[in-house]
């Protein structure tokens, strides 16, 4: 969402994005317009285990001096794009700033239960406070945060769902160079997301696996990265299912995976409103995700399918797919639009 609300509005303001890593795939999908500057001038796979580990607590420690020695132009609006150490390094009191935070994900569960979680969620509520707005891209994760975080002020409250570049996404889907190897002779799932325990990647793994050994036959590919990836591959091997669930790691183009596939699956445990959901109702697939506040993005679409968040429930769900002799038919049509979104974000930033 980030790389096509920059694209899309760069036109009529000067944007500057300031990233802890860099090198990554948003910053090759940037216009030329869009200015970036980095932190780390690597990608976060490439740190070693150390630094990874210290990164939050050096942006914690060392905030004020981090802000200054990397944001020194003056700019009159200063948003934090993502929950985490960019939020808690955005907030230093600059004159004359609007600080904005935007949250995607549910704030009471991102971070885990644990310890740890329980002091960055004491940290985070001062750390809200210091923002002139707070931008939702759900209602279910505002009412969350809410109800984490009392007494907020009405006025401060947005919500703005994800924006995309509809126009990109098909045209990217329909890249014939790149060949997804789907097998076409049973029912393909693909899910496009990182490889984090959020995701649920591993309960699927098992799912799939129960389901094939009753002879329910079908694929599932997986794009995307992350630190469960080893993890994952292992299960699946030790599963014995390697030829019918597929982790295909990054592709800088997902697109026509997406295309590809008969169905796409978010089988998350707590999710935000999805922007990949939105990429996928813009190629017109059929979706399966389980009830988190995702839900929202399935609101009036006709080619969605909601399960109850356990591994029973993705089971029944995918079962009762395969057991439908129409499920190799085609989604029904769907007229895409979400242009209201960046009124929205022009609104809030201002001229």
């Amino acid at each position: 969402m980030l790389v096509d609300v920059a694209n899309k509005l760069c036109d009529m303001y000067d944007i500057t994005i300031f990233s802890i890593y860099s090198k990554g795939e948003m910053q090759k999908q940037l216009r030329p317009e869009v200015k970036f500057k980095s932190m780390y001038d690597c990608r976060y796979d490439e740190l070693s285990h150390i630094k990874k580990k210290l990164i939050p607590f050096k942006v914690l420690l060392l905030s004020r001096y981090i802000y200054k020695k990397y944001i020194k132009e003056n700019y009159d609006v200063e948003i934090s794009f993502l929950e985490g150490p960019i939020t808690r390094l955005f907030c230093i009191k600059n004159k004359n700033v609007k600080k904005i935070a935007w949250i995607h994900n549910d704030i009471s569960l991102v971070f885990g239960n644990g310890l740890k979680a329980k002091i960055k969620k004491f940290i985070d509520k001062k750390v809200y406070k210091k923002y002139d707005d707070l931008v939702f891209v759900s209602k279910d994760n505002l009412n969350n945060f809410k109800e984490l975080y009392k007494n907020i002020s009405p006025d401060r409250i947005h919500l703005i769902y994800n924006y995309i570049d509809e126009n990109k996404v098909i045209e990217k889907a329909m890249n014939d160079d790149i060949d997804t190897n789907i097998d076409y002779s049973m029912v393909n799932f693909v899910s496009v997301c990182r490889l984090v325990p959020q995701k649920g990647i591993d309960r699927l793994i098992e799912v799939h696996s129960k389901l094939i050994q009753e002879g329910y036959m079908h694929n599932f590919y997986i794009v995307g990265d992350g630190p469960e990836k080893d993890k994952l591959i292992h299960m699946v091997k030790e599963k014995n299912i390697t030829e019918t669930f597929k982790i295909l790691g990054a592709k800088e183009n997902p697109y026509p995976y997406i295309k590809a596939a008969d169905y796409f699956c978010l089988f998350s445990y707590f999710e935000g409103y999805g922007m990949v959901l939105e990429e996928a109702k813009i190629l017109n697939k059929k979706i399966i995700i389980t009830d988190t506040a995702a839900r929202e993005c399935l609101a009036n679409y006709p080619n969605g399918i909601i399960v109850d968040n356990s591994d029973e429930a993705i089971f029944n769900g995918i079962k009762n797919v395969l057991d439908n002799p129409k499920n190799k038919e085609g989604a029904e049509i769907y007229q895409y639009n979400n242009t209201n979104e960046i009124k929205k974000i022009i609104n809030l930033v201002g001229d």
